[in-house]
C-alpha cells in the first residue's frame, strides 16, 4: 500500500474521548492505515493510501464526528479557459494532484477557483504553480485592495488579445470565402479553376488556421495532457481534418478534388466569434460584483492634528476620523461623531429613500452622502466593512455549485469522447454506405463541430451569477447557489414577530385619563408626569414613555425619591405628587380601586398591548399603553405571501392572547405563541415532519438554531448589523417585501437554469444526429438540412452557448416592484 501522512488541526475537542471519537472515525474510511489523534496538540497524524482515500474524505470524517478542521480558502482568478471541461480539468488537478487542498470549485462562467485547503501543507504559492502546470494562469494581485482592479485588467486584456485574433482570421477569411463560393457557383470565369487559385486559398486560410486557431490547439493539447477532452479539441479536430485534407490535395494535385480551406478558416473564425461574444455577455452576468466594487471609493479625507488630509482608502485605519462632505461617497463604516445629513444607502439595501444622520448613528462604506457635512469615526475598514463583506458574499454565492448543475457536469465529462466516437462512427458508416470519402469527411467534420459542451457548462452558472447579482442590487443576498435553488420549494414561511415583524422597540400608542381622575387632567400633562418619574428608569417601557414626551415636546422635570418595584412597576415625586405607575395586578395589590377600569384595560391587553396603570397616591389618573409596533409594510408583505400560495406562521414567546391579536392585524391564521427562543428550532423540524419545506425569517442572532435547522434561514437586517454567518438569504434592506422578493428572483433564476438546460441539451440532441445525417433519406425536406454544411455547423455552435448566456442576462431585466 502507497503511504501518505497528512496532520490535520482539529477544532473542537473537550477531552480524551473526543480524541478517540475522532481516531476510530477516522480509521473506519477506506485506505486509512492509522490515525493518531493527540488532544493537546488538538491535531489528527493520519496515515492513509492516497489512492483508496483524500484529504476531502479525511477533513469531511471529522467533521461527521462533530468536529472541524481548521483550513484556509482562497479565490483564485483564473484565466485561458474556454469550456466547462476546462473548469472540470482545474479543479480535477488541484483536488487530485495538490495535497492538502480539500475542495475546488472551478467556476467557468465567472472565471474563478475557489480553493479550500489545509494552511499546514500546502500554500497559496503551490495551489497557483498546480494550475499553471495544467495549462491555465492565475492573475496574480499585487495587494489586496487592488487585487479586482488587476483582475480586471487582466480579463480586459484577454478580450484584446482574442479580438485581435479574430480580426486577423476575419481579414482573411472574407476574401477566401467569397473567392470559394464565387468559384463554386461559377461567377468567376475560368481563371479561378488554375492550380495557383488553390495555392492562394491555402495561403489565405493558414494564418487563419494557426494563428487565430492558436488557442484551439494549445487547449486541446492541454485537455490532452491532463487525460480529459474539451471543445477545443472538438474545434482543432474538426478544421484540421478540413485544412489537412485540403492541404494534401494542394500537394498532391493528380489526387484531384475539391479544397476545403473556406470550411476550415470560416468554422474557426465563426467559433472565434462566438467565443468572443460569449465571453463579453459571460462577464456582463459579473456586473453586480463590479458595480459593488465601485462602490468604493479610491481615497478617504481624514483629519489629523486638526489637518484634513485626503489618503488612500487602504490606508484607512480603525480610528481615524474620517471628513465626508455633500456629494462624496462614504469611505468606510463608521459612527457620527458630528454632523447632519442625508445618505443614500439605495447601492447596498435597495431603499431608494435617503436615510438621516446625525451624532450617534452609523454609516456604511459604499454610501452616497447628499446634503450635510459629517464627521465620522472609522469602526471597520478593509475587509471588515459590510460593503466588502457583501461582495465577498455575492462572489461567493456566484462561485458556488448548484445541485442541479450536477447532470450538466456529469454529461459534460464524458460528452467530447462521445462526440468524438460519433463522428468516427459517422464517417466510417458514410463512407462503407456511399463509397465516397469526401461527403463522409465533410459529416464528420460538421459533427465535431456542432456539438457544443460549452453550452451545458453555461446554463447554470450564468444564471445563478445574474439571479445572485440582481439580489444583490435590490438588497437580497444568497449565501451560495443551494439556497437560492432551495428557496424554489419553500412552501411555509415563519416570521418571527419580535424584530421581524414588528420594529423590535416599545413605543407609546394609548395615553388615557380615567374618570376617577382630575377633570382637566390632559393626555399631554399625564404623559408628563409619567415620563419625569420614568426618566430615572432604565427599562425599556420606561424609555418608550420618555421618548414620547421628548417627541411632544414637554418639559419633564427631575424625579424626587425615585424607586423602581422590581418587575412591577415605579414611583417617585414629580412636582410634589407622589406618583406609582406600574402593572395594574401590582396596584390592585396596594388596594388602589381598578375594579371599574378593568375592561379597557383588558380591551387593551386584547389588542396585544402592554398596560401601565398612573396612580396618584390610591387614586388611579390614567393608562398609558405601549406596544411593539408593527412594520408599516408587515401587512403588505404577509398579503403577497398569501398570494404566492405560501403558507404563513408567526412564532413569538407573547402568550396567546396577545400573539393571536398582532397575528389577526397582519392577516395571519397560524400562530406559534409562548416559543421561548431554544424552542423554536423543534418547531420548524416540526413543520418539516409534515412535509413542508420552511423558510424561518429572523432577526440572525436570536434564531441562530431556527434559522440553521430551516430549508432556508432568512436574516432581515442592514448590511453592517445582520448575522451573515447565519442565514443562507440575508435581506440588507430589512424590508419584509423582501422576503417575497427573494422567493421569485429564486423561482426565475431557478426558471432560467431549467431553459438553459433545456436548450444545451436540446440542441445537441437533435443537431448533432442531423449533422451525422439522420433526415438524409428524408427527400422531402431541403438539402441544407439532410446535409448540414460544416459552415453552417460552425454558426450554430458559435452561437449556441451566446444564447444561453443571453438567456441567463435577462435576469437582470426581471421586475422586482
Amino acid at each position: 500500500m502507497k503511504s501518505a501522512q497528512i496532520i490535520l488541526p482539529i477544532i473542537g475537542m473537550t477531552c480524551a474521548n473526543c480524541a478517540r471519537t475522532i481516531a476510530r472515525s477516522l480509521e473506519r474510511l477506506p485506505g486509512v492505515d492509522r490515525a493518531t489523534v493527540n488532544f493537546a496538540a488538538e491535531n489528527a497524524a493520519v496515515d492513509y493510501d492516497p489512492g483508496e482515500t483524500d484529504p476531502s474524505r479525511l477533513v469531511q470524517a471529522v467533521r461527521d464526528a462533530g468536529y472541524d478542521v481548521a483550513v484556509d480558502k482562497e479565490e483564485l482568478a483564473v484565466t485561458g479557459m474556454t469550456c466547462a471541461n476546462c473548469a472540470l480539468t482545474v479543479g480535477r488537478t488541484l483536488t487530485r494532484r495538490v495535497p492538502g487542498v480539500i475542495r475546488a470549485e472551478v467556476n467557468f462562467a465567472s472565471e474563478t477557483a475557489t480553493v479550500e485547503y489545509l494552511p499546514n501543507v500546502v500554500d497559496r504559492a503551490a495551489i497557483v504553480d498546480a494550475i499553471r502546470s495544467a495549462g491555465y494562469n492565475v492573475v496574480e494581485e499585487p495587494d489586496a485592495a487592488g487585487a479586482e482592479d488587476a483582475e480586471e485588467i487582466a480579463r480586459h486584456r484577454e478580450i484584446a488579445r482574442q479580438a485581435r485574433r479574430l480580426l486577423v482570421g476575419a481579414l482573411f477569411t472574407a476574401p477566401l470565402f467569397l473567392l470559394s463560393m464565387g468559384r463554386d457557383f461559377g461567377l468567376l470565369g475560368a481563371w479561378s479553376q488554375a492550380l495557383w487559385v488553390n495555392w492562394l486559398f491555402g495561403v489565405l486560410a493558414t494564418p487563419v488556421q494557426f494563428y487565430t486557431g492558436l488557442d484551439f490547439y494549445r487547449g486541446g493539447w492541454k485537455s490532452l495532457r491532463n487525460g480529459t477532452a474539451n471543445m477545443d479539441m472538438l474545434v482543432a479536430l474538426g478544421s484540421s481534418v478540413a485544412y489537412g485534407y485540403s492541404l494534401v490535395i494542394l500537394v498532391v494535385p493528380a489526387l484531384g478534388g475539391h479544397v476545403y480551406f473556406e470550411t476550415a478558416a470560416v468554422i474557426i473564425t465563426l467559433i472565434k466569434l462566438g467565443k468572443l461574444l460569449e465571453v463579453r455577455a459571460k462577464g456582463r452576468t459579473g456586473a453586480a460584483i463590479r458595480k459593488l466594487m465601485d462602490l468604493r471609493p479610491k481615497t478617504a479625507t481624514i483629519l489629523r492634528d486638526g489637518e484634513e488630509t485626503e489618503i488612500p482608502l487602504s490606508r484607512v485605519q480603525v480610528g481615524d476620523t474620517v471628513i465626508v462632505r455633500p456629494g462624496e461617497t462614504v469611505a468606510v463604516d463608521g459612527e457620527v461623531l458630528a454632523g447632519d445629513s442625508a445618505v443614500d444607502e439605495s447601492m447596498l439595501t435597495g431603499e431608494s429613500i435617503p436615510v438621516d444622520k446625525s451624532t450617534g448613528d452609523v454609516v456604511t462604506g459604499g454610501t452616497l452622502n447628499t446634503t450635510g457635512r459629517l464627521k465620522f469615526r472609522a469602526t471597520r475598514v478593509g475587509r471588515d466593512t459590510a460593503l466588502a463583506r457583501i461582495i465577498r458574499l455575492v462572489r461567493e454565492a456566484q462561485g458556488s455549485r448548484a445541485p442541479v448543475q450536477a447532470l450538466a457536469d456529469r454529461v459534460a465529462a464524458v460528452f467530447v469522447p462521445g462526440v468524438i466516437l460519433i463522428a468516427l462512427l459517422t464517417f466510417g458508416l458514410w463512407w462503407s454506405l456511399g463509397g465516397a470519402f469526401v461527403p463522409a469527411m465533410i459529416r464528420l467534420v460538421a459533427v465535431l463541430i456542432i456539438a457544443c459542451p460549452c453550452a451545458l457548462g453555461l446554463a447554470t452558472p450564468t444564471a445563478i451569477m445574474a439571479g445572485t447579482g440582481k439580489g444583490a442590487e435590490r438588497g437580497i443576498l444568497f449565501k451560495d447557489s443551494e439556497s437560492l435553488e432551495r428557496a424554489t420549494n419553500i412552501t411555509t414561511v415563519i416570521l418571527d414577530k419580535t424584530g421581524t415583524l414588528t420594529r423590535g422597540e416599545p413605543a407609546v400608542t394609548d395615553v388615557l385619563s380615567l374618570p376617577s381622575a382630575e377633570p382637566d387632567l390632559a393626555a399631554d400633562d399625564l404623559l408628563r408626569l409619567v415620563a419625569g418619574v420614568e426618566r430615572g428608569s432604565e427599562h425599556p417601557l420606561g424609555r418608550a414613555v420618555v421618548r414620547a414626551a421628548k417627541d411632544r415636546d414637554l418639559a419633564l422635570a427631575e424625579p424626587e425619591g425615585f424607586r423602581a418595584v422590581g418587575g412591577a412597576g415605579v414611583e417617585g415625586r414629580i412636582d410634589g405628587r407622589f406618583i406609582r405607575i406600574g402593572k395594574a395586578d401590582w396596584l390592585a395589590g396596594q388596594n388602589v380601586a381598578l375594579d371599574s377600569h378593568w375592561p379597557v384595560i383588558e380591551d387593551l391587553q386584547a389588542a396585544g398591548k402592554t398596560v401601565m396603570v398612573v396612580v396618584e397616591e390610591s387614586r388611579p389618573l390614567g393608562l398609558i399603553a405601549v406596544a411593539d409596533q408593527v412594520r408599516p409594510e408587515a401587512a403588505a408583505a404577509v398579503a403577497a405571501l398569501h398570494r404566492r400560495r405560501l403558507d404563513v406562521v408567526m412564532i413569538t414567546g407573547d402568550n396567546a392572547r396577545t400573539a393571536r391579536a398582532i397575528a389577526a392585524e397582519l392577516g395571519i391564521h397560524d400562530v406559534l405563541a409562548e416559543v421561548l427562543p431554544v424552542q423554536k428550532s423543534d418547531q420548524v423540524r416540526q413543520l418539516q415532519a409534515e412535509g413542508r419545506q420552511v423558510a424561518m425569517v429572523g432577526d440572525g442572532i436570536n434564531d441562530a438554531p431556527a434559522l440553521a435547522q430551516a430549508d432556508v434561514g432568512i436574516a432581515i437586517g442592514t448590511g453592517t448589523d445582520v448575522a451573515m454567518e447565519t442565514a443562507d438569504v440575508i435581506l440588507t434592506s430589512g424590508d419584509l417585501h423582501g422576503i417575497d422578493r427573494a422567493i421569485r428572483l429564486s423561482r426565475r433564476t431557478m426558471g432560467t437554469v431549467r431553459q438553459n438546460l433545456f436548450w444545451a441539451f436540446a440542441y445537441n440532441v437533435v443537431l448533432i444526429p442531423v449533422a451525422a445525417g439522420v433526415l438524409q433519406p428524408l427527400e422531402f425536406l431541403p438539402l441544407i438540412l439532410r446535409q448540414l454544411h460544416p459552415i453552417l455547423a460552425a454558426l450554430a455552435m458559435a452561437f449556441s452557448s451566446v444564447t444561453v448566456v443571453s438567456n441567463s442576462l435577462r435576469l437582470y431585466r426581471a421586475e422586482l416592484p
